[in-house]
């Protein structure tokens, strides 16, 4: 089950993270994988590197999400090189909290760019090729505070909201040409993006999620794989939530 022997997925924002942990369970069960950074080369590379050294195929594209037409020429060469597009990640993101009425609208509009924007643009130049195919899977990275929100969060939160909305709509668009798009809400996950946080805060979110842990981003790229795989072709616009029971 689960074989994606085959497929061609980029995975944006898959250097480090969650994103890696996609890349490298994709790759495991079959998949060419496309790791995208924006900075990160080396980390980009030695994921890649990694993958290669254990019998998988990936390779590195450096293009900047919040740039829609880098999106598009990215995604137009992956085609090109490959042939076909069967998957994408929309992982990219970034994460700038604070309270409302101290939130700065360049991060803002930051926040958008590259959370939504980045999202969309991907899409949108990903589906082009699926179209033509007419099969590919679409898998947004949203968040658990995009459904119940968090305090100093505000900003991220409408973001990932936002790419749930987005993900019922495209699914409505594009279930005709049997390309199915769905979104990952994950929980409190031990990432870089939660490694900030103090140990009362840890210990605070830990305390509200019935199974009594953080989550892996392994546990995140298991429910990537399978909407990426034939066995999730009747699942689309759906949220699949890796959460703990964080929220239910």
């Amino acid at each position: 089950m689960f074989q994606l022997n085959g497929k061609v997925a980029l995975v944006t924002g898959g250097s480090r993270g969650i994103g890696r942990a996609c890349c490298e369970a994709l790759a495991e069960h079959g998949a060419t994988v496309v790791v995208n950074y924006v900075k990160g080369e080396a980390a980009a590379r030695e994921v890649a590197d990694a993958i290669v050294a254990k019998g998988g195929k990936a390779e590195i594209l450096g293009f900047d999400v919040a740039d829609p037409k880098a999106c598009e020429a990215a995604i137009e060469d992956v085609v090109k090189r490959h042939g076909k597009l069967d998957v994408l990640v929309a992982n990219a993101g970034i994460s700038i909290d604070g309270l409302l009425l101290r939130l700065k609208d360049e991060d803002l509009d930051r926040l958008f760019a590259v959370n939504v924007k980045g999202a969309l643009a991907c899409a949108r130049a990903s589906t082009k090729a699926m179209m033509k195919a007419k099969t590919g899977r679409v898998i947004f990275l949203s968040s658990v505070v995009g459904e119940m929100g968090n305090v100093g969060q505000t900003a991220y939160a409408a973001t990932k909201a936002a790419v749930i909305g987005a993900a019922k709509s495209i699914a409505r668009e594009f279930a005709s040409r049997n390309i199915t798009v769905n979104a990952i809400a994950p929980g409190f996950i031990d990432t870089d993006m939660t490694s900030h946080m103090n140990d009362a805060m840890k210990e605070h979110l830990v305390k509200i999620v019935p199974l009594g842990r953080t989550g892996t981003a392994r546990e995140v790229a298991a429910a990537c794989v399978y909407l990426a795989s034939d066995e999730a072709a009747y699942v689309t616009g759906q949220v699949l939530r890796v959460n703990g029971g964080m929220y239910v």
